[in-house]
């Protein structure tokens, strides 16, 4: 394909979007992308964590964290494209064992939380006396989002209202609509995540309030993992 070729296709795609055609295989793309994103600013047990990991440890954490998150996100659209997410929503036992595993896991970062011995700097960062690495917080992040069944019923009930009927290939035309969601959601949450961080270091020299929002952060996490735990399929 040459360069004016090339250019020409994005031009169409460009075009196509504005206007709310198909492209490869999708429909109002446009329409997609504001909905997507008026969800991700939505809160929930992602949001919880990276703020958590944010006002704890600092920016670099908080990002980690919503790198972590985009990564089960792609779990997750994967599943929905090849259809193991519809296992979910059709096997209640199915369900439940993930849900519950999600809610014991956010109940125990919770616990962690809660009753951690930390160390205030002067940065007003707190560092548990058992350091966290950025691996640990990655992979936290990923289980997190990846052990959530609402995520996965979501995706099987929002993406495909952007899909054209006719579209060659349905698996492609998902993948798609789902590393666009995934790829916003994962710039608002490192946004989160700085914000977060900046807000913490207003409190650089209060270590008693400091040691208050560590214990909401995880009396939230608690609360959340109960709540995701007596969630409905719907």
């Amino acid at each position: 394909m040459t360069r004016r070729t090339r250019l020409r296709v994005l031009k169409w795609s460009i075009a196509a979007l504005l206007k709310g055609e198909a492209v490869f295989g999708t429909h109002d793309l446009l329409l997609f992308i504001l909905s997507g994103l008026l969800l991700n600013i939505s809160p929930g047990p992602d949001t919880a964590y990276i703020v958590g990991r944010s006002t704890q440890l600092g920016w670099k954490a908080g990002a980690t964290a919503a790198l972590g998150i985009g990564a089960g996100v792609l779990v997750h659209v994967t599943a929905a494209a090849l259809g193991i997410s519809a296992v979910l929503a059709a096997s209640a036992r199915a369900f439940t064992i993930v849900k519950l595993l999600g809610a014991g896991y956010l109940v125990y970062i919770g616990m962690k939380m809660l009753l951690a011995r930390r160390n205030y700097n002067r940065t007003g960062r707190t560092f548990e006396k058992r350091s966290i690495s950025l691996a640990v917080i990655l992979w936290q992040g990923f289980i997190t989002n990846v052990l959530n069944p609402k995520v996965a019923l979501f995706f099987l009930a929002f993406l495909p209202q952007f899909i054209d009927a006719d579209a060659p290939s349905k698996v492609l035309a998902f993948l798609l609509l789902g590393l666009i969601f995934d790829f916003n959601g994962t710039l608002w949450n490192i946004l989160v995540a700085w914000l977060s961080a900046r807000a913490a270091s207003l409190f650089r020299n209060t270590g008693q309030l400091r040691r208050w929002i560590d214990r909401a952060m995880g009396t939230l996490f608690i609360y959340i993992g109960i709540r995701l735990a007596v969630i409905q399929r719907g």
